[in-house]
């Protein structure tokens, strides 16, 4: 039996319609390898896999939707391709979207990413790219993220997970496809997703407004935080009555500005917002500096009691709680210091030393 070549196949898939989208193209193997003993792959060629958003992009479209990444049982290394188009309005929709104002980079803010995860359909997926990775787009390498160096003896270094834009490497026409080729190093047990989208790229200020259209969280809420925190433990012989609070946000050392923190933590000190949202547009972490656990955008609040208290205590940097609830400004308090300097008085009789104070 003859098998088509390569040229044949992607000439074929070129001849496609436009109207079938992406859903109906599935990753191609050209590899040189098949024959007739290859065992068909169980795993399903569109799992229902559910990437985890991503709070600086919002998603246009989903140009192929997640797929699996099939293993052949060849060896180790493995290769396959995928293909996707662009409809008349993307391809448009990119190209103005990039900026040529004097000093910009020249970036799109519409963009085409490129996301790879865990082959795991049991929860939301954080990006994670399997071991020895390597991407080309229309033949051209794509730029992933450094690996991340370990000590470990034997241990490949790991990439940071985290999406790969690869708009500058796509063909921006309706009628071209775009081919997509990723070679990876398979794992007994673990297999792994690829999906793109076309995303629009957001920014801190763009976040930090719609964090605002949440609205402040009820003064109520921290009261009654305070109040179970100071509750009184019979079990206990130390009680404490009071808590003292800073008004200072620990990433930018500066007065907060918009007291935030996340829903889940179980501590009353704020960060900063925007101060919190621009560190992680930078690298997106969202980790809680205060309890470095998980703090997700979706899951920030604005304090609206420490939003009274801020503006009620102007040049205030530290207050302290009681147990009703109630709150009182902590002045920092000015400390004298007393300096005893030797001074020598002259006297015919005595011949003694005398000391004058000094007030600082």
């Amino acid at each position: 039996m003859n098998y088509p070549t390569r040229g044949q196949v992607m000439l074929a898939l070129d001849l496609l319609p436009e109207s079938l989208g992406s859903d109906h193209f599935c990753p191609i193997d050209f590899s040189s390898k098949h024959n007739h003993t290859s065992p068909v792959s169980s795993l399903p060629v569109h799992p229902d896999v559910r990437l985890k958003r991503l709070p600086f992009y919002d998603i246009l479209g989903e140009l192929l939707k997640p797929t699996s990444l099939v293993p052949k049982p060849t060896g180790r290394f493995q290769e396959t391709f995928f293909i996707f188009h662009l409809t008349p309005q993307q391809a448009q929709d990119i190209a103005m979207s990039r900026d040529f104002r004097p000093g910009a980079k020249c970036e799109y803010t519409t963009q085409v990413q490129l996301r790879f995860c865990l082959l795991e359909t049991s929860c939301e997926q954080d990006d994670n790219f399997p071991p020895s990775i390597c991407v080309r787009v229309n033949g051209k390498l794509a730029t992933l993220p450094n690996p991340i160096p370990t000590t470990k003896p034997g241990v490949e270094p790991k990439r940071p997970g985290r999406p790969v834009d690869i708009t500058a490497l796509c063909r921006l026409s309706p009628t071209v496809p775009n081919h997509v080729d990723v070679s990876w190093a398979s794992e007994f047990g673990r297999g792994y997703c690829v999906a793109v989208y076309l995303v629009k790229k957001l920014t801190s200020d763009i976040l930090l407004q719609r964090l605002k259209q949440f609205g402040n969280r009820h003064p109520d809420h921290s009261r009654a935080l305070i109040k179970e925190k100071l509750q009184h433990d019979p079990d206990s012989e130390i009680a404490t009555t009071s808590l003292r609070v800073s008004l200072m946000c620990p990433l930018g050392k500066m007065r907060l500005q918009i007291p935030c923190r996340c829903s889940t933590c179980t501590h009353l000190q704020c960060f900063d917002a925007f101060t919190f949202l621009m560190m992680n547009e930078k690298k997106p972490t969202w980790i809680c500096p205060v309890c470095d656990k998980s703090a997700a955008f979706d899951k920030l609040i604005i304090d609206g009691l420490f939003v009274e208290i801020l503006q009620q205590s102007a040049g205030c940097t530290e207050i302290q709680f009681s147990e009703d609830g109630s709150w009182s400004p902590l002045r920092a308090v000015k400390e004298t210091l007393v300096i005893s300097s030797p001074v020598i008085k002259s006297s015919s009789i005595s011949g003694k030393w005398h000391c004058n104070d000094f007030i600082l």
